[in-house]
């Protein structure tokens, strides 16, 4: 009876971790094709915007900044690939500087949709605003600061320690300050927005809303299941079942996806698709000469 017991035990223990390897396997491949999508789709994006569009425009600025920001996070997933596929071969150098990146394109998203959010919010609520160059100059600066201060912390080890009290609390600030606090903003903003205009009847105004908000709802469909599931691993840590674990793989593949969605989105707009199969144009200029000259009054 006891030998039974342990080829039980032994069978189950196999069967455990041909499902753990199986699960990786997936995770793996859908890396791989996501990475292709979001290089191609931002690619595309970035060359409409620096093509056709106007970059005096604060909003063409910033979605340009986050199809830099997607195709940095992109960067990134052949290596998690080879993570999940084989085994970290690339060093703990590599490992912390692509935990560096994973942060700073993760949350930089985050940073960048609220600023749009907020640029919306300027525009359809709070109109005067935008007139004087002095508060928006402000805005900015006070932004990039932000951004700076909040990223540069996040880069030292490459996996997130969720047993330690003082690790458990810096995470939950972590999760606290960069996502939920921004969909709090996000949330606000556009509960004004969408208030003002159903008042005023702006049809235009809401076809360029309604845009943002797509956007914005394909950030937080693929990253608020995820973050979620974070602050449950730091509360439990290894204690975690075989269900949230597969859960939390499935809400990684659907947070990591997040990165192909704006070009696909932008891909609907009518405009942009005109500006696609139109014919063949010459080769865009350089990137940062066409910013400098789009900033030219």
């Amino acid at each position: 009876v006891g030998n039974n017991n342990l080829d039980l035990d032994d069978i189950v223990y196999v069967s455990n971790q041909n499902d753990t390897l199986l699960s990786q396997t997936i995770t793996g491949a859908f890396f791989i094709v996501i990475f292709i999508i979001s290089v191609i789709g931002n690619s595309l994006l970035l060359r409409v915007l620096v093509s056709y569009e106007d970059l005096r425009n604060s909003t063409n600025v910033i979605v340009l900044n986050l199809a830099c920001s997607d195709l940095l996070f992109s960067m990134i997933l052949p290596f998690w690939a080879t993570y999940y596929l084989h085994d970290w071969v690339f060093g703990d150098f590599w490992c912390k500087c692509l935990t560096a990146a994973y942060f700073t394109s993760m949350y930089s998203s985050v940073i960048l949709l609220t600023v749009l959010t907020v640029d919306r919010f300027f525009t359809v609520v709070l109109q005067f605003w935008m007139e004087n160059s002095v508060k928006k100059c402000r805005c900015s600066v006070g932004v990039c600061v932000a951004a700076a201060e909040t990223e540069w912390d996040n880069y030292t080890t490459c996996e997130v320690s969720s047993e330690d009290t003082d690790d458990k609390l810096a995470y939950y600030l972590q999760t606290s300050l960069l996502f939920f606090l921004p969909l709090s903003i996000i949330l606000f903003c556009y509960f004004a927005i969408l208030k003002t205009i159903f008042k005023r009847k702006r049809g235009k105004k809401l076809r360029s809303v309604v845009v943002v908000l797509c956007i914005v709802a394909a950030f937080l469909i693929c990253w608020g299941p995820y973050n979620v599931l974070l602050l449950v691993e730091a509360s439990y840590g290894q204690d975690l079942n075989t269900q949230i674990a597969t859960a939390y793989q499935v809400c990684q593949i659907l947070a990591y996806s997040h990165c192909c969605m704006n070009p696909l989105l932008y891909m609907l707009s009518q405009k942009m698709r005109k500006h696609l199969m139109s014919h063949p144009a010459p080769p865009p200029p350089c990137l940062c000469r066409a910013i400098f000259k789009g900033s030219k009054v």
